[in-house]
């Protein structure tokens, strides 16, 4: 059967693709596609992180006594301050990279350099308080003992309230300490370092300070952690079989170890972008600072860059409120 219609569409009429298809040159368009990709990416690594807190709600460390620290305060709890200060110094560096584009937009060469190197130096600044975040959740500050079944079991002062470091209360016992090795042990285990103190020397001097408690990391109903009686405790300690300082892929102090996995994980991988920006930034820095592109007549590689960088301080705010907020 053979239809036939009125309407007829010149030849120009129809899309045919072109050099900018939707006004959009290809570098932009194959920027917008990645960043489309790596959104879905991030996308899955925050709902599997959403996903096994939901079934570990019970377990899960409370961000406000994980992240206490604060550059130079050393003593002083200031939860989430210095991790709210390095979110607006990003979120700040994306103000300056769209103050970089409007400039190039304008053909501003002083301009596009000046804002494009407060972008790199808000960048750098981010990057660094990552991995000073990263040093002090991997070195810890107050030490815990884990159960055989992977429970962590963290320890109180009665008369002040706050969490008590094992190092302050352990005595120490005089005897000799070897690494644990799977050739001469557990074969699914090994250490690379003895930890400060010993099971023993932690749980001699819980037993002599009766204003120790043990405090789990089960969470009660109005959302902080379970902290046993005195009588309580004194039973439960003699379920640790070991020592744990700060957090790794496989033990982590503040809690469920599945926290420590995905803060790593997401965290780091979140990290290695802002770094990437961080260098693409450097090499467009000097391109302008060179007059590449005011030979080309215009500044479009700063904004596809800039839509990395923004792209990046998106993915920020998500990961800052699932991993610190929530």
């Amino acid at each position: 059967m053979e239809v036939t219609s009125n309407t007829t569409i010149e030849e120009g009429q129809v899309w045919g693709g072109g050099n900018q298809p939707l006004n959009a040159s290809y570098g932009k368009m194959m920027m917008w596609f990645f960043i489309v990709s790596d959104a879905l990416t991030f996308t899955g690594f925050l709902v599997s992180y959403g996903f096994s807190r939901f079934k570990n709600i019970n377990s899960w460390p409370i961000a406000d006594e994980v992240f206490t620290h604060f550059p130079f305060l050393h003593g002083i709890d200031a939860p989430m301050y210095y991790v709210a200060l390095m979110t607006f110094i990003l979120i700040f560096s994306s103000v300056t990279m769209v103050l970089a584009v409007d400039a190039g937009h304008h053909m501003n060469k002083a301009k596009v350099t000046f804002y494009m190197l407060l972008t790199i130096i808000g960048g750098a600044i981010f990057v660094g308080s990552q991995a000073w975040e990263w040093k002090n959740f991997i070195k810890g500050e107050y030490g815990a003992l884990e159960t055989r079944g992977g429970q962590i079991l963290q320890f109180v002062n009665q008369e002040t309230g706050k969490r008590a470091a094992i190092q302050e209360f352990a005595i120490g016992i005089p005897a000799e300490r070897a690494t644990h090795q799977s050739s001469n042990g557990i074969w699914y285990q090994s250490e690379k370092a003895l930890p400060n103190v010993s099971v023993a020397e932690v749980t001699k001097g819980f037993i002599a300070d009766e204003n120790l408690v043990i405090r789990t990391q089960q969470l009660t109903e109005d959302g902080k952690k379970t902290v046993l009686s005195r009588e309580a405790s004194l039973a439960k300690i003699n379920e640790a079989v070991g020592v744990v300082e700060g957090a790794n892929l496989v033990h982590n102090e503040y809690g469920n170890r599945l926290f420590a996995d995905f803060f790593f994980f997401i965290t780091g991988f979140h990290g290695f972008h802002v770094f990437s920006g961080v260098v693409i930034n450097i090499i467009i820095f000097f391109n302008v600072i060179l007059g590449t592109y005011e030979r080309r007549g215009h500044y479009e590689m700063v904004e596809k860059v800039g839509l990395y960088w923004h792209f990046v301080d998106l993915v920020w705010v998500f990961v800052f409120t699932f991993f610190y907020l929530v």
